[in-house]
């Protein structure tokens, strides 16, 4: 219990990001209403992307853990990715669609054989977490929620090229192929956010601010392409290629993050 709740503290206090064993690995924290007690329980959990909408957490435990029956119990819950806080909404996977985790789960991690057989004798509880509301965010200004959903894309795509470079296998992965979508899809609804609510607010709260308000308009457009070219890509099974693309897409994405923050943190931080 002690080093759990150092794992949530940590999460909290890094904004998602821990050290030690859990380094580099994707987590959240669950908070599931406790079966028993109907207590608030917190869980530090590791997961797999599945689309902006839903994430997937299996359970690492040879019985079934106590998150796992307090979803059972009630299934609305929240989840905090160390950016956003979410309401979602749990659905217990079985069947063909279990399975398909359990491998694409043992695909990413190859410490994990025992996922690829599971479906064999069926034991390993696999969960998807849906996103059932807009999300929260507990920044302290405009200018810090802006850094911090950028750090989170940055540490999405460091993890990305990581499991790119250490992929030992002639083509793509079911899973690896996922991260690259969810983080392009969560890319472009970042961007249309911006493109439709915050730069016209800010366009018409600091008229100075229109050169770089087009810049990075444009530079948006720029990015889209490259999302385009790397979804392209992935629908091939040419694993450099992919890098090539993800390269290109950071080195662009990267430049364009920093101007942004250099010009609109301070600008956000007003308020």
């Amino acid at each position: 219990m002690d080093f759990t709740q150092h794992v949530i503290e940590e999460f909290r206090a890094g904004h998602g990001q821990v050290g030690g064993r859990f380094e580099g690995t994707r987590l959240l924290l669950l908070t599931t209403t406790d079966a028993a007690s109907g207590e608030p329980r917190t869980t530090a959990l590791a997961y797999l992307p599945d689309g902006v909408e839903r994430m997937l957490v299996i359970s690492e435990a040879a019985q079934a853990p106590a998150w796992y029956h307090d979803l059972r119990a009630e299934p609305q819950a929240t989840v905090e990715t160390g950016v956003l806080v979410f309401d979602v909404e749990a659905e217990v996977l079985a069947g063909a669609e279990r399975d398909a985790v359990l491998a694409r789960a043992a695909e990413g991690d190859p410490d994990r054989a025992d996922y690829r057989d599971d479906h064999r004798a069926g034991t390993t509880p696999v969960v998807a977490l849906r996103v059932t509301g807009p999300p929260r965010d507990n920044a302290p200004s405009g200018g810090a929620y802006l850094k911090l959903v950028h750090d989170g894309f940055r540490r999405e795509l460091a993890l990305i090229r990581k499991e790119l470079s250490d992929s030992g296998r002639p083509g793509l992965g079911a899973q690896l192929r996922i991260n690259c979508l969810t983080v392009c899809q969560g890319l472009h609804h970042h961007h249309t956010g911006e493109d439709v609510m915050l730069f016209p607010d800010l366009a018409e709260r600091h008229p100075a601010l229109a050169p770089t308000l087009r810049r990075l308009a444009e530079e948006h457009e720029r990015i889209t392409v490259l999302l385009d070219e790397l979804r392209q890509a992935l629908s091939g099974d040419d694993p450099l290629k992919v890098r090539a693309e993800v390269e290109r897409l950071v080195d662009e994405l990267e430049a364009h993050l920093t101007y942004e923050e250099e010009q609109l943190i301070p600008v956000l931080d007003l308020a």
